[in-house]
Parts: structure tokens; sequence; C-alpha cells
């Protein structure tokens, strides 16, 4: 089978190199216009694939590119463009989708975050069909991996990188024997979520300890890591750890309530606390926070905003004042 691949990441050159010991060397790899890493083109280069990075795959002169190729199927695995039509008829077999959630549940963006931010017990990966929608087309493979109370993005990211490779190759072969199923999802309600962008990253200590919890394990390593402020300072903190059976009293949201030795540091939440294990100031290494009871974390919103039009009030002041002199 001749395969276009459309690739990017870790994930992209794990499932590029089980192509290649399956004996299915694409004839086209197909990479973002900024790649993330560069060992899916060292990867594809070792083996002498031809390599493109156009800046729309859905131009004539591309969808020309491929079929001149006379490529069987093509592969996207985190590829970004949004495909259209023509780019998705271009070839006998179609165009196949890997994506990291159980479908119809988690479509979009950044799904492994947002399924530990929602607390799930599992991830789910999914190769179906592409169409156009966004991940709607018709499901040809499943299967799930447990989300273990501890793991964060950096270990279920692993997992889903080392599982991918094998269920890849499995839809492969079930579309060349020609038994590949179709389970239709696209009229299936599902949930979708958004890229996460800068500024999302902010730690609510209002919030119970169970969300703030699963926030912070969702965009630890490799992502940017939860934030919040130590006075006028920012704090990136990277571990956690809570346990439900932990009392449950009111409290300042924010101050800090304890010390444990060669651990963390106990901070109260909306509901109980919460044990900052790994954290990091601007300027510092990561490591155990430091800090001592009482200290406060994050920011008291409504007093701000008081300070503000308080601040706001005074220098309007000062301005008529001026002008009236003038």
């Amino acid at each position: 089978m001749r395969i276009g691949y459309f690739a990017d990441g870790v994930w992209g050159t794990k499932c590029l190199q089980a192509l290649v010991d399956s004996g299915r060397i694409p004839v086209l790899l197909v990479l973002r216009t900024k790649p993330t890493t560069s060992s899916l083109e060292e990867l594809a280069s070792s083996h002498g694939i031809p390599i493109e990075s156009p800046r729309n795959v859905n131009t004539p002169e591309f969808v020309q590119r491929v079929r001149s190729l006379d490529v069987d199927l093509n592969v996207s695995m985190s590829y970004n463009q949004v495909l259209k039509r023509e780019i998705i008829e271009s070839t006998r077999f179609g165009f196949v989708n890997c994506h990291a959630g159980k479908l119809p549940y988690y479509r979009g963006r950044n799904v492994l975050n947002w399924a530990l931010i929602n607390g799930e017990s599992e991830i789910g990966l999914t190769v179906h069909y592409v169409d156009e929608g966004i991940d709607t087309g018709d499901i040809i493979l499943q299967r799930s991996l447990p989300i273990e109370w501890r793991d964060t993005y950096g270990t279920v990211l692993s997992k889903v990188e080392d599982a991918f490779p094998d269920l890849l190759v499995s839809a492969i072969d079930l579309i060349e024997s020609g038994h590949a199923g179709r389970t239709p999802q696209r009229d299936l309600p599902g949930t979708y979520f958004s890229n996460r962008i800068d500024g999302d990253e902010w730690i609510d200590w209002s919030r119970p300890s169970l969300e703030i919890y699963n926030k912070i394990r969702a965009i630890s390593h490799p992502g940017p890591g939860a934030r919040t402020l130590v006075g006028d300072r920012l704090l990136t903190v990277w571990r956690a750890g809570y346990d439900p059976e932990w009392p449950q009293y009111m409290g300042i949201p924010g101050q800090v309530v304890g010390v444990v030795p060669n651990s963390g540091i106990l901070v109260k939440t909306g509901d109980s606390s919460l044990l900052i294990e790994s954290a990091q100031r601007d300027g510092e290494d990561e490591g155990i926070p430091s800090l001592p009871i009482g200290t406060r974390l994050g920011v008291n919103v409504l007093d701000t905003i008081y300070r503000l039009q308080r601040d706001l009030a005074e220098l309007q002041e000062i301005v008529a004042r001026s002008t009236s002199s003038a």
C-alpha cells in the first residue's frame, strides 16, 4: 500500500517507524510548517522518503502532487491543518486520522490535557476516516488506556505515544485486507474541546482541591505548568498531591496552612487543601517549595479591583487638577 504520511511529534516518529517496520515505507512525508521535532524528518530522510511542508495542503497544486504519486491512503498523525474534500478524496482508500480521544467524545484540540482536567480514568485512542467535520468521520478502530491517580500529562502522553503505532498498523491491515469496519459517529452529540492558550494556566485557589489537582497534573511537564503568584513573583506549580479523605473546612483559599518536611507545603483551597510537591519561582530551579505558614498565593480579585478603581480615581483627580490649573 502506497501511503502519504502527514505527521508531527514523537508519536508521529514512532508511528512512522512502525510503518517502516511493517514494510510500508510512505511515498511522501508531509510535515507541519513549523515541526515540533526534527526526529521525524531525520527518520524519513534515512529511508529516502520525500519530504514536503506546504503552507496549505488543500490547494489544487498539492492535491495533484498527491495524485501524481499514486497514493492509496493518506494518514494523519498529529497533523494540524484542516483537510478539505479534495485532499480527503485524493486517494483510493481516503484519509485516516489518529486521534487521542475516544470519539465521539473529546473531539478537538489538547485532548490529553482536557481528559486529565476532567478527571477521566481512561484515555481513548481512535483511528477514524477523515470527513469535512472536526473528528467526526467513521471509526475504524478504538482502544482505551488507563489514567492512574498520579498520572500527569507527561506520563499519559508517553502511554499514548507507545500505544498508537500498533493501533495504526492494525487499522491499515484492516483497510488493506478489505475488512475495515466503519462505525458512524458524525451525528452523535459527543463533546468538543478547544485549543488551550496562554493565560489558561492560572490557578484559582477558591476552586475545589480535586479540580486544582487535576489542572496541575494536566499541564505539567512537558506542558507550561500551572501558575500562581507569591507576592508579585510568578510561581509555576509542577506537581501536587491530594487525598479526597483530607478534611474539608472553611479558610482562606491560597494560604499556606502547613509545611510537610521533605514533601512540600499544604495550601488551602476552596474546600480542603493541596500538597504542592514541586514548584519553581522565576529565575530559580524546580524543587520542593519552602514557604512559611501564612504565606498567601494567588490574587484577591475583589481587593485588586478595588485598589485599581481607587488608583484610577486618584489619577483622574490629579489629571483634573492639572487641567484646571493650566
